[in-house]
């Protein structure tokens, strides 16, 4: 083998090792081997050294009755590191704390990673009826009030990305024509947040703000999400307000002047 086929050979290895880690989530927090071969399209026994790899640095850890992987303690600890250097982690919190407490719903911060909105905070509504929701859970961005925020504030180039992926329909209020999301994506820019309702679950409804850094750049999206029957034509006009304030209020925190928001 030579030094050029090594190289590349362990390039795809670290890359096949990325893709593994990636497909465990909350919906999927256990997998085995087959489950990994198959959704990754890779042999069963490429999967299986990877696996004892990773499991030998502590990344994923087997239950020896089930035969199922799952992430491991080495996890926690980048995750540990990485949540605890992130600016917008330590400035945001006690803005989404303060949000719950005024709207009485659970809140959220997000990111555009790729084509999907992901959660990386969450302070959680007191009410009995909650949005089922998670850290690290991804959704598409089109169907989500975070999301459509994050695509109104980014390049052409992403939002064309977004509708040649296709606009699936999750519930009979989802947007899947591209001219109604365009338009709708240009109000979000005007009106500086998004509402979305019933668009990704029925009765669920969600109201998001941008985050801007310092240099003026939209980075994340802060959101309510409650029920219908909450969240609806009486209570939104004042929820978007306190929304909006919360975006701006992370916003300052980050360093970000608005003299000509």
């Amino acid at each position: 083998m030579t030094q050029t086929t090594k190289k590349d050979y362990t390039l795809s290895s670290v890359k096949n090792a990325l893709r593994i880690l990636r497909k465990f989530t909350m919906d999927q927090p256990e997998l085995k081997i087959t489950e990994l071969a198959r959704e990754l399209d890779l042999g069963k026994s490429t999967v299986s050294r990877l696996m004892s790899t990773l499991a030998s640095e502590g990344f994923v850890e087997k239950d020896p009755e089930t035969q199922r992987y799952r992430l491991g303690l080495s996890i926690l600890s980048l995750a540990t590191v990485c949540t605890s250097t992130f600016e917008i982690h330590k400035e945001a919190m006690p803005v989404l704390h303060e949000l719950v407490e005024k709207t009485g719903e659970t809140s959220h911060l997000a990111i555009l990673d790729g084509l999907d909105v992901i959660y990386l905070h969450k302070v959680e509504s007191k009410h009995h009826v909650r949005a089922f929701t998670h850290i690290g859970k991804r959704n598409p961005a089109y169907a989500t009030s975070s999301g459509k925020v994050l695509l109104a504030f980014n390049n052409e180039k992403r939002i064309e990305k977004t509708i040649e992926n296709g606009l699936e329909p999750f519930t009979q209020h989802t947007i899947t024509d591209q001219n109604i999301l365009m338009e709708t994506l240009t109000y979000i820019r005007e009106q500086g947040y998004a509402v979305s309702t019933e668009e990704i679950s029925e009765g669920v409804v969600s109201i998001a703000a941008p985050v801007k850094d310092y240099t003026g750049q939209v980075i994340a999206a802060v959101n309510i999400v409650g029920p219908i029957q909450r969240v609806n034509d009486q209570t939104i006009p004042a929820h978007i307000k306190r929304v909006v304030e919360a975006g701006k209020e992370i916003s300052r925190r980050l360093g970000y002047r608005f003299n000509h928001y």
